[in-house]
This record gives structure tokens, sequence and C-alpha cells, in this order.
């Protein structure tokens, strides 16, 4: 079977308790396609957060004097800088402008991924409090909607250390095995393999985005055909440990 990989077009502007999963039922159902059972959506973190009401009016913030300093020192609006400390278990690196922080829930991304683009005038937009739940939330309405199984994973756009450009990466996964373990397996030439892991959830999310660009306003697109076990699995799982991490 191929795989194909479909946008979902025509969505409103998400605001804050929105039904997202009765307005993404609503587009597929007026213009396709079909769903099928097994179809994964990919749903883009920015319009779960609005929904969620992960939205900071920014004259509402009172920046600290640790971001007064960065934000001076680097032409910063000190407000957003204040979120990104506040929305920051550890700072992984502050240099040169940028802040790479690993948040509360365990992911190291840019800014703790707090993010002021497609959000409204004078507010920035926060990461889902717990993008599992979400994506559980997610899979199991829409599972009822269509009445098959379907798997959700809630996605954005990460940078990657030694790699040039951003890709999407899977915050929240539900229905689906974020990783394909050939462990103990053996490749085409028959010798065994013993440390190959494949982040699946993380390539589905980067494949979707070739039909969810953000400059298009497509947040959510249906990837069918590709082969991956239906179980709980969770966005957790894509976290590497600390104790196994060469690099912290």
């Amino acid at each position: 079977m191929p795989v194909e990989i479909f946008p979902v077009k025509g969505l409103p502007e998400v605001r804050p308790g929105h039904d997202i999963t009765a307005a993404i039922a609503h587009c597929v159902r007026t213009s396709g396609p079909q769903v099928l059972q097994h179809d994964i959506f990919v749903v883009a973190q920015k319009i779960v957060s609005k929904a969620e009401g992960r939205v900071v009016r920014l004259a509402e913030v009172t920046p600290s004097q640790r971001a007064l300093a960065w934000a001076e020192a680097w032409s910063k609006d000190a407000r957003v800088v204040e979120l990104v400390l506040r929305e920051t278990k550890r700072v992984v690196r502050m240099e040169r402008g940028l802040i790479i922080a690993e948040t509360h829930h365990g992911f190291v991304c840019a800014n703790a991924g707090v993010d002021v683009s497609n959000a409204d005038e004078g507010t920035a937009i926060l990461l889902p409090q717990n993008p599992d739940e979400s994506a559980r939330a997610l899979q199991a309405r829409l599972s009822a909607a269509f009445e098959c199984h379907l798997g959700v994973i809630v996605s954005d756009t990460f940078g990657r250390a030694w790699r040039e450009g951003l890709v999407n990466v899977a915050l929240g996964v539900a229905g689906l095995s974020p990783l394909i373990d050939y462990r103990g397996r053996t490749d085409a030439n028959g010798r065994p393999l013993h440390a190959t892991v494949i982040a699946i959830a993380d390539e589905l999310a980067a494949a979707a985005e070739l039909v969810m660009r953000k400059s298009e306003r497509i947040p959510v697109a249906i990837v069918r055909g590709v082969a991956v076990e239906s179980r709980s699995g969770s966005g957790a799982e894509l976290i590497r440990a600390a104790e196994k991490d060469l690099f912290r």
C-alpha cells in the first residue's frame, strides 16, 4: 500500500475553548478524504494550545531582572523572554541571543516552545501542558467520530543539533507506537541488528509537514499507508533519559 498524505483544509481560526475535534471532523467530511482504519492524524501543536487556552497576553507579563537584562543585551521582548524562562526546567544554552531550554515536559528546544508566530498581536502561545493527554483526547474523539481506530500525533517544529533547518517532530502520541524497534532482527545481509530503533512518530510528523506548511494555515494532515503498531504509545517515549544522554 502506498503512503499517502492528505491536508485537511478549511479549519477556522482556533480560539480558547474551541472544539477542534468537531472542527477537524467537519472539514474532513466536507472536503475529504474518506477516513480509513489506522489512518494517522497529525495535528499542529499550535491549534491544540490555542484550544486549551495556552495563550498569554504579553501585557499581563511582568519580566524578571534576568529577562530584562537578556532582552536589553539582545534586543528581545523582555515579556517573551520571561515566558521562556517560566516554561524552562533547565537552560541548556543562552548565547548570541538564543535560548535553548529543556521544558518541564522534557523537550529540548529553542525558547522552551514559546512562540509568537501565527499568534494574535500582543500574545504568545505556549506548548500544551500535557501533549500526550491532548493526543489521547483527540484520538478517542476522532476514533469515535469516524468509527474506526485512528492514531494521533500532536506535532511541533524543532531545530536540530548539528543540522541546518527545522523539522516537525512528535510531542504527543496516541493510538500508535512512537518507535519501531529492530533490535534482535537481521538486516538484508543477515547481520543482527543491535541498536536500530526508528522514531516513526517523528518521521510521520515530518512527512505530514510537507502539506502542513505554516504559510498556508493547514494545521492538520492525515497520513495513510504506514505500517505501525496500533497501541497506546506516548510522545514521552521519544524523550531520551538523562542517564542515556551523552550530551548533558
